[in-house]
């Protein structure tokens, strides 16, 4: 039950009634007050009154009580979420439409946040104060920011055309974990902002390692300042407290010439490390600049001259650098006999599982070039070059990590037979943990092996938890995990693994799509949309991106967008999956029945988990479960899926389907 106190004003009357408990708490501020009123006065003057009346009547008129006020600003409690953002909404659309005095343009700055706070005297105090502060002080003039809180308490009872834009998931000063951010969306507000930044978004301890520019005159030299760069984003990945961009996106810069302030905004991060590397024979000279993002100058450079056998030592020296120099210039901290020790231990632990062989190193990095171009060739020469390392080097357990995942890259794609990649990929991940039982990415390709391949659900668990705890800011893994537990129907908890991936790597369209995927199986069906669509801008050509998205179109009722949508898919088999579902709903039976016949004359095979899903969204219920026995058959791994998959939810109620879940291990 909501508790209610009473405050006394000044004058010690007996003022509103402010409520305790959970509450949700509305901060605004005008963004650029201080030059407005410097270069401005007499039109500030009449737009701050025009202001002070509509943000007082669109909380009054939602049952909020202000509670605080500090020149520009309010401090606004509700009791009920809903009630804050509508408060928010009603308060940015009338600040939107009015005509505001020439020279005076104000744009508000809003946040939203839930918790349970002191009161004491007519005011509030605790945690949500601080946080809901720092969460107005990140956003941009226009912009409404809502914590986790407050969309969980809103997200079933939104006001008509709003939608919760995720921005993933940000670090705020004096706040202990990460806060997943939301944005308040409607048709009649500006929608794009810049990246958040500000004083609230604590980046310091973090940086992106860009792909050193190949100043060789062998063009084939590309895979060496490629891989260095690497090497070094993977080692500043382990050292705790550090946040290092994804490679994924780090490496979208490769060649765009892009500034230092677009890396830092994009990726939001304080800091760049880049570097150019020219390599001749035996010797090689690798230049590197550590670059502060907020003003563009250099904290730390450094060249080295060496043979290719002190590339190691040139590695850690870099590595031990860098974390020095982020942790004395932007933290303040002094780098004593004992700081300096404790780096060089975390560098020490960073850096277990690599080989000590400077030729092994060189063929793991054009193995690793290669895989990397996720073709059928290449994957072999890959594996081939990986081979020779581990000739040379028996003990690289990066190496057989690397070699796991290539052979499971192969099964994947149907260019070698299961069993036999299955047990080579097995073989070479054990022989990984034999070497280096903490190593997390090990851990990370036995859990992708026991989910995928095996439906050892609760092998994988395991696996993914350990991997976790040893690489907790491993986009990577962060997404494979989110995975995973939407395979449990545990949906919540996958959408939170897959928005902290994206803070890792916020330029994949890959983490974006197992996001989008794990929202459209909660529900929520406009933050899903918006992910699915920045799945197309980050990877326009994306298989299967158009269908998804063409599907999560119908479930919202927007059938010729829907339509438009599965006609744009490039990918054979996938549009023919989304036009079986999206003509059917449309009532157009003859192409309907067009598409689902072609998709199983030409992808049975591969599509019998698809197939399965068209039977269940046209309830067509026998054909629905005849085509999953099909697909158990093949082991399609999109089985996997199947607890949360809203195609087939037209099969739950019949008893063959909770039969089908203790088949494959996933009953409750």
């Amino acid at each position: 039950m909501l508790e209610r106190k009473t405050f006394r004003d000044r004058a010690g009357s007996k003022a509103r009634a402010l409520p305790t408990g959970t509450v949700t708490f509305l901060f605004t501020d005008i963004q650029g007050s201080t030059r407005l009123w410097e270069t401005q006065p007499d039109a500030m003057r009449a737009a701050l009154a025009r202001h002070d009346a509509l943000l007082g009547r669109a909380i009054s008129a939602t049952d909020g009580h202000i509670f605080k006020r500090g020149g520009d600003s309010f401090c606004a409690v509700f009791r009920r979420a809903p009630d804050a953002l509508s408060a928010a909404l009603a308060a940015q659309r009338a600040l939107n439409d009015e005509p505001w005095p020439s020279g005076a343009p104000i744009k508000v700055r809003m946040a939203l946040h839930s918790g349970v706070a002191q009161l004491r005297d007519g005011d509030y105090f605790g945690a949500p104060l601080n946080r809901v502060a720092r969460l107005m002080a990140a956003a941009h003039g226009g912009q409404t920011l809502l914590s986790n809180a407050v969309h969980d308490h809103c997200k079933d009872a939104l006001p008509s055309d709003v939608r919760l834009k995720p921005l993933g998931v940000h670090t705020l000063k004096g706040v202990p974990e990460p806060t997943t951010v939301f944005q308040l969306c409607h048709p009649d507000l500006q929608g794009s902002f810049p990246p958040l930044t500000g004083s609230a978004i604590d980046n310091t301890q973090s940086i992106a390692v860009l792909p050193f520019v190949n100043l060789s005159r062998d063009e084939e030299n590309e895979y060496f300042a490629d891989g260095l760069a690497e090497e070094l984003l993977n080692v500043l990945a382990r050292i705790p407290g550090l946040r290092v961009a994804a490679r994924s996106s780090a490496f979208t810069f490769k060649g765009k010439g892009a500034s230092v302030a677009d890396v830092g905004s994009t990726l939001n991060v304080a800091t760049v490390l880049e570097g150019t590397v020219r390599k001749a024979g035996n010797r090689m000279r690798i230049s590197v600049q550590l670059v502060k993002v907020a003003d563009g100058f250099d904290i730390w450079s450094a060249r080295y001259d060496r043979t290719l056998e002190d590339i190691f030592a040139v590695q850690d020296d870099i590595a031990q650098c860098v974390v020095k120099e982020l942790r004395s210039t932007l933290l303040g901290e002094a780098m004593d006999a004992h700081a300096v020790t404790q780096v060089t231990a975390q560098i020490a632990a960073a850096v277990k599982g690599r080989t000590t062989d400077a030729e092994a190193h060189r063929l793991d990095l054009q193995a690793r070039h290669f895989i990397s171009r996720h073709t059928r060739d290449d994957t072999a020469k890959g594996i081939a070059y990986l081979e020779r390392a581990l000739e040379r080097d028996p003990e690289f357990a990066l190496a057989w990590v690397e070699l796991s995942g290539a052979y499971t890259n192969q099964v994947g794609q149907g260019w070698i037979a299961p069993a036999e990649g299955l047990e080579l990929a097995r073989q070479a991940v054990a022989r990984a943990v034999g070497l280096e039982p903490d190593l997390a990415e090990a851990h990370a390709q036995i859990g992708w092996i026991r989910m995928t391949y095996d439906w050892d659900w609760r092998g994988a668990e395991v696996s993914y938890g350990r991997a976790l705890e040893l690489a907790p800011g491993n986009g990577f893994v962060l997404r494979r995990a989110g995975w995973l537990a939407a395979n449990f129907g545990r949906l919540d908890e996958a959408i939170r693994l897959h928005t902290r991936a994206i803070e890792q790597d916020p330029l994949s369209a890959s983490t974006y799509h197992s996001l989008a995927m794990a929202l459209d199986a909660a529900g929520r069906l406009d933050e899903a949309e918006h992910a699915y669509r920045k799945v197309l801008e980050l990877s326009p050509q994306r298989g299967a991106a158009h269908a998804v998205l063409a599907l999560n179109l119908l479930a919202q009722g927007r059938d010729d967008e829907a339509l438009e949508e599965g006609l744009r898919e490039p990918e054979r088999w996938a549009r023919l999956w989304a036009l079986a579902i999206v003509h059917h709903a449309r009532g157009c039976t003859a192409e309907a029945d067009a598409a689902l016949a072609e998709l199983i004359a030409k992808d049975a095979d591969g599509a019998a988990c698809n197939i399965a899903q068209v039977h269940g969204a046209r309830r067509e219920i026998e054909l629905a479960f005849e085509w999953l026995e099909r697909a158990y058959a093949q082991r399609d791994a999109g089985l996997s899926e199947m607890k949360s998959q809203p195609l087939l939810r037209s099969l739950h109620a019949d008893v063959r389907w909770a039969a089908f879940l203790r088949r494959m291990g996933l009953a409750d």
